[in-house]
């Protein structure tokens, strides 16, 4: 049943209530893949932050975040502007339509209990005199009673004069609690979103490979996909996904990675098979998960350096391996491991500046592309 209270009597509904005057987003899907992007960011910073308790989307705006802070109540309304003219987004830009404006629709959105905020993400970036929005609330160049502040205001009542939305703020209100959001490449936002999984997943003991965050991405963005197509009647639980939801998802996805082959299983096996004693299987685990690590989150090293090497270690052995198959090197598994373990030895000594040692990082490379099937040390058939 349609919400029917009076946003006038002082009573103001809940976000999560409150039926959303239009649901143009569920109609209009095609193309928002920008918006959904957007999204996963926004599951993501639900899962490391506490105070974030549900997303909606394409609910009362694009996309709405609630949190709770300090027992308050907020809700941050989130537009998404993709489709703009290729220009620089200026105030003129910002309030052009009056009450169909950007801005106008944006302050509108403050008619619920909650504490309202405020975010543009846009593909372009703004003018000189928006540029104070893209700086943090409430940090340096934010301050309310600075000269760049009130410039705006004033350039921003004097196209929309008595702007207010229906809780009675002003654009002055609006300018304090609302960050402008530039996101320039689609490409970009996508690759940093698989990123941070990989590190979240990391912090958390995991150390997934870059193709299975990619599945996690892609899963993420299927759900904001289908939340934001469906209709609040009779879907409303589809469009609003809770922290306790998403966290639930979570875990199961991680506990999965960790029970799957990424684990080491099939280096394990590989390295039984060469009748190799148990320590050193051991060992080779734990250097596998220590690359792992580097590689989902590296400090010391730089990208291209991890490449170079990841390429060096996959052509020498592929050289071992041939010669191995040929009859050049020795059958036995054992002896075959050693040569290997040694060839990782000669690349860390003619790669590596004094006192940076990568021996590790080399040997736990061979193991992980030994799990992955890519290598094996005994002859096909032993």
């Amino acid at each position: 049943m349609t919400d029917t209270v009076d946003l006038n009597d002082g009573q103001w509904p809940s976000i999560d209530d409150h039926h959303p005057h239009e649901e143009g987003g569920p109609t209009a899907r095609a193309g928002l893949a920008y918006q959904d992007d957007i999204v996963v960011g926004i599951f993501l910073d639900m899962i490391e932050d506490t105070s974030i308790q549900k997303v909606h989307c394409e609910t009362h705006d694009d996309i709405v975040v609630k949190r709770l802070v300090d027992a308050t109540e907020m809700v941050e309304y989130v537009q998404v502007k993709s489709n703009e003219p290729d220009s620089l987004w200026s105030v003129a830009s910002l309030c052009a339509n009056g009450e169909d404006s950007v801005c106008a629709k944006s302050l509108g959105r403050d008619q619920h209990k909650e504490v309202s905020r405020f975010r543009i993400v846009t593909l372009r970036d703004v003018k000189s005199d928006l540029r104070l929005l893209t700086y943090p609330c409430y940090g340096p160049g934010r301050e309310t009673n600075s000269d760049g502040f009130t410039s705006i205001a004033q350039a921003i009542e004097e196209k929309l004069p008595d702007l207010a939305s229906p809780k009675g703020n002003d654009i002055k209100y609006w300018i304090e609690h609302c960050k402008w959001d530039v996101r320039h490449d689609q490409d970009t936002i996508r690759s940093g979103n698989v990123l941070r999984i990989l590190k979240l997943a990391a912090s958390q003991g995991v150390f997934a490979l870059p193709e299975q965050a990619d599945g996690i991405e892609t899963d993420l963005r299927l759900w904001a996909y289908d939340a934001g197509r469906a209709f609040w009647v009779p879907h409303k639980a589809k469009k609003i996904i809770s922290r306790a939801d998403l966290m639930s998802w979570w875990k199961k996805t991680l506990d999965s990675i960790s029970a799957g082959p990424v684990s080491g299983r099939k280096l394990r096996k590989k390295m039984d098979d060469a009748k190799l004693e148990d320590d050193q299987i051991r060992m080779a685990l734990e250097l596998r998960r220590d690359y792992t690590q580097i590689v989902r989150a590296p400090k010391y090293m730089s990208e291209s350096d991890v490449l170079s090497l990841q390429r060096r270690v996959k052509s020498e052995l592929a050289t071992l391996r041939a010669q191995q198959i040929a009859g050049e090197l020795p059958p036995d598994g054992a002896a075959f491991h050693s040569l290997c373990v040694k060839k990782m030895d000669a690349i860390n000594a003619s790669t590596t500046n004094p006192g940076d040692d990568r021996s590790a990082f080399l040997k736990g490379c061979m193991y992980d592309i030994a799990d992955r099937c890519l290598h094996r040390f005994t002859r096909q058939g032993q």
